[in-house]
């Protein structure tokens, strides 16, 4: 979870107090930030805004994916092992309901070109029965990436869908809609994004129009900007992916609070983030491989994330307290121990956590 931009801070408060006196609220501000936060995120990651959605979770996203993905018991979707919950458990209640198989592609057990061996089960694991492929970019416990590229090729090639998990990834890490063309790109706001929680962005392709979202509200049907008109029942959809939104997507807390901080993700920009999270990453995790501790090679992980696997016969308990003990933050994924640096993180950071590793 990231910290909050003062800036953001600012936005959240003044949407509080704007509901003191609900009547400084019009009909067009129920429309008019939500255009604005996806025109932000859609220039984040080079995609039409139309098709830009808000959302509370990324399992609100998912579930938009599992409600209009057909699949039988003699079809299959391709997941990695060990990725986050919110995109497993959609496809396991698919697999409840239609008998679909989950292909669960793991890691190599090698620690000398494990990313890119990883990425070829992957693309093996794709055949003609595959309906859909569900990945985050970076797997988020280490920060393996996944080569997007070549998985979407191979889907096509197949006629299945990719569905990317951006959450441990976008707005720190390039991704481009236009370069990947995935069929859906799913993001909760409260990681890289430097958003609030309860609040997501998602990108919802071609593949999706026509769909049925999970819920029929008010504001996502057409011309719900006319409120005298509301009682007028349409049975069209707002254009573009507007469909999938959330109903009360027009939160007037959360909403200036996510735009403030894509704004200035756009200022600084991802690319950027990864040089400078790179800077500062290189020689600690050099000193951590010299000691015998496990970090994923470079060409084959964001430098935003990673994670630090112990060397064998050191005690991962004792290691916990002094990492406790000394106020450092990081999060402990199955046997990874995961980094997250940002750019309010220094080498200086990075060294004292080398040192409270190593024990000394």
């Amino acid at each position: 979870m990231s910290p909050l931009l003062k800036a953001v801070e600012k936005q959240g408060v003044a949407g509080i107090q704007r509901k003191r006196n609900p009547t400084s609220i019009s009909p067009k501000d129920f429309f008019t930030d939500t255009e604005k936060l996806r025109k932000e995120f859609a220039k984040l990651i080079q995609a039409e805004p139309s098709r830009i959605v808000i959302i509370p979770s990324v399992s609100y996203g998912m579930a938009n994916v599992m409600k209009n993905i057909s699949v039988g018991a003699s079809d299959n979707i391709v997941v990695a092992a060990e990725q986050f919950p919110s995109n497993y458990y959609p496809w396991q209640r698919l697999q409840a309901d239609t008998g679909v198989q989950i292909k669960t592609v793991s890691a190599p057990e090698t620690k000398t070109n494990r990313g890119k061996e990883w990425n070829e089960r992957l693309l093996e694991a794709i055949d003609n029965n595959t309906k859909l492929v569900a990945l985050g970019h970076v797997h988020w416990a280490d920060g393996t990436m996944f080569n997007l590229k070549d998985i979407r090729k191979r889907t096509c090639e197949v006629g299945a869908r990719l569905v990317i998990d951006g959450t441990q990834s976008v707005g720190a890490l390039p991704f481009s809609v236009k370069e990947i063309q995935p069929d859906a790109l799913i993001c909760a706001g409260y990681k890289w994004l430097m958003g609030p929680y309860s609040i997501g962005l998602a990108y919802y392709g071609e593949s999706f129009d026509n769909g049925k979202p999970v819920e029929e509200n008010w504001i996502n049907r057409l011309h719900s900007e006319n409120f005298a008109a509301l009682v007028n029942y349409q049975p069209e959809y707002q254009p573009g992916a507007l469909r999938y939104e959330v109903g009360e997507h027009s939160n007037f807390i959360l909403v200036p609070m996510m735009l403030e901080a894509l704004k200035q993700i756009n200022q600084w920009k991802p690319r950027a983030i990864q040089q400078y999270c790179k800077s500062i990453t290189q020689k600690p995790i050099a000193l951590l491989r010299e000691a015998g501790f496990w970090i994923e090679e470079e060409n084959a992980r964001g430098h935003h994330l990673f994670g630090i696997r112990l060397p064998e016969g050191a005690d991962m308990e004792a290691i916990k307290k002094r990492i406790a003990k000394n106020k450092i933050s990081v999060s402990f994924r199955g046997n990874a121990i995961r980094v997250s640096p940002h750019v309010y993180n220094t080498e200086s950071d990075m060294m004292k956590l080398v040192r409270v590793l190593m024990g000394k």
